[in-house]
Formats: structure tokens, sequence, C-alpha cells
């Protein structure tokens, strides 16, 4: 979740990206590599980034919403190292094949949505916010949340938000947002965050009614998990040897598969018992590098998003340096 700025109305978003230093600090290790920002936001991790690059270093900046790629074109205007592509992290291993690289050094991906786009009502990603019930990140492509709400079966928009949201009165939610509709349909952000919270029968303490389908609703309708677990693959079959991939995470579910992914890779192949291998037949290609970080209090004081951010590296294994220690 990028939490950078973006000029809107004489106005300006001011969000520091959170565990900024600490991702980069992991991430890059060769000031000439060759690195992906996965997730470009408003540049706030790629201009740190390109300050740890030296001449030769080189850097890709990747994201679905077209305000952030517009911003990435002038970054690319004024800096060589950096170019773009407009698109989902999904699409990882075909904007590398583009760039013209074999490989990579890093890759960083800070997801969910951004302050930036949370803060602009027109969006549509905020409850708190009057706008336009889109939710989109690529508001090029459809639907937009209000299309989907204003379609969908009952029992599928339940489906959506109990398993997206995690959000235990799904069905009761899913039933209003039908029987609205019939009368008229729910097209902005204010009247789902209504309907939500009057169909919610107890309220959790310290967080708004609507939270939970409103981050469903955002997921499905960007394919964010289904993307997430493609991105991971396209991030590691593209790692160079000692390259890392850093992710930071906002939510249990996205948390969970990264976790998943990680540490799967990390143990290796799960071979049959009594199959004859080699030590290194049965060695994994990657490590976990330390455990989850979180942001610290300061952080947090500075940027209250930042309190659910966790952040994990994967690095795949350089072989064919020694060990230190070694001769």
């Amino acid at each position: 979740m990028t939490s950078d700025h973006k000029p809107e109305a004489g106005a300006a978003f001011s969000h520091r990206s959170v565990l900024l230093d600490s991702a980069v600090d992991y991430m890059v290790s060769d000031p000439g590599g060759s690195y992906v920002d996965g997730t470009f936001g408003r540049g706030g991790h790629s201009q740190l980034i390109l300050g740890r690059l030296g001449s030769s270093g080189q850097l890709l900046g990747i994201d679905k919403d077209p305000e952030a790629i517009s911003v990435a074109k002038d970054l690319a205007t004024a800096d060589p190292r950096f170019g773009y592509f407009h698109g989902s992290f999904a699409e990882l291993g075909r904007a590398v094949s583009e760039a013209g690289w074999n490989g990579v050094d890093g890759v960083l991906m800070d997801l969910g949505v951004s302050s930036p786009q949370l803060d602009d009502a027109a969006r549509g990603f905020s409850f708190m916010r009057e706008g336009p019930l889109d939710m989109r990140m690529n508001p090029q492509q459809s639907p937009s949340a209000a299309e989907w709400l204003a379609s969908a079966e009952e029992r599928d928009i339940a489906d959506v938000i109990f398993r997206y949201g995690e959000e235990r009165f799904s069905r009761r939610i899913a039933r209003s947002i039908v029987e609205r509709r019939q009368e008229a349909p729910v097209e902005t952000t204010l009247e789902l965050a209504e309907l939500v919270s009057a169909a919610v029968p107890k309220k959790e303490k310290h967080k708004h009614p609507a939270t939970r389908t409103f981050q469903a609703v955002r997921i499905f309708i960007n394919r964010e998990l289904e993307d997430l677990e493609v991105g991971l693959k396209q991030a590691v079959d593209r790692l160079a040897p000692g390259g890392r991939l850093v992710v930071i995470s906002f939510h249990s579910l996205e948390d969970r598969l990264v976790k998943r992914f990680m540490r799967d890779l990390a143990r290796g192949p799960r071979l049959p018992k009594g199959i004859p291998v080699t030590a290194d037949q049965e060695a994994s290609d990657f490590r976990l590098i330390g455990k989850a970080n979180k942001a610290g209090a300061g952080e947090v004081g500075e940027n209250v998003r930042a309190r659910s951010a966790v952040m994990r590296v994967l690095e795949r294994i350089d072989k064919q340096q020694k060990p230190q220690g070694s001769a």
C-alpha cells in the first residue's frame, strides 16, 4: 500500500510509503543491478531505489493505475535508468521481457490500495467519503463495484464478502443489497456504507461496520489475490541468484498467501520417502531472510495505516558464492 503524494484540486497528498527504507535496504544489493517496483504507486519506493543505484543500474515500475503511470512517465523522462509498464505485477514476466532483461536482482510488491487512491473520493475506495462506487485500480477495466453489485446473484455477493472480507454477516449484507437495488441501484460509497451498517447487528469496537465489505468487494473487483498468486510465481521465476523478493501486505488474506508461498519454496521439494536422492536434489533454491517485519511505533505514529503492514523477504540462493569462512 504505497502512501506517497498526488495533487488533487489544489490540495496535496503527502503520505510516506510504509516500511520504505527497510524494504529498499532488503532488496537492493547491487548498485548496478536490475530491479522491479511491482507496485509503483506515486513512486515513493522507486525514488529511493534509484537513489541507491549507480549509473548502470536499472529500475522498472509496474502499476495498474493510469494515474500512477502518468507519474511514472514523468520519472522515466527525468531518469534514463527508469522504465515503466502499465499493467499488473501478474504480468511481470512479460514486462521484464519487454524491457530486454533476462533476470532481475530484486522485486518489490507493496500490496493493497494506495493512499492516493483511498484519499481520492472520486475513486470510490473509501466508506468515509462520498463518491461513485467504483473501486477499480484501473478505471479502464470493467466492471466497477456499482456495476457488479447491480447484477450479481445474492449468493455470489455473500460469497465474495465472506471469502475476501471474512465477514460473518455476509448473507445479511448481500440480502440488503439485493433488496435495496430492487428500488434503486447502490451507486455511491456512502449509500453502500450506510446499507451495510444497518444490516450488521453487532458492531466491532474501533472498526467501521463497512470495513470488511469494502475490502472484500475491492479485492474481488481488482482480482487482487489471483494477481498476487501469479505475480509471486512470475517474480521468483525471474529472480537471478542472490536476488530477493520483498512483499509488504496489509491484511491477513494477503499475508497468509505470501507466507505460505515463501515457506514452501524455502522448504524445497517435498519428495516421497524412500526415493534415492542426493542432498543437493533435496535442497531448496530459496531461503527466507529474517522473520516477518512490522512497522515500528514511530512509523505507526506518523501513519496509522502502517500498523497492519507485514513485510516478508525471500532470496534465491547464489550457489556459486563461497560460504563465509571458506578458502
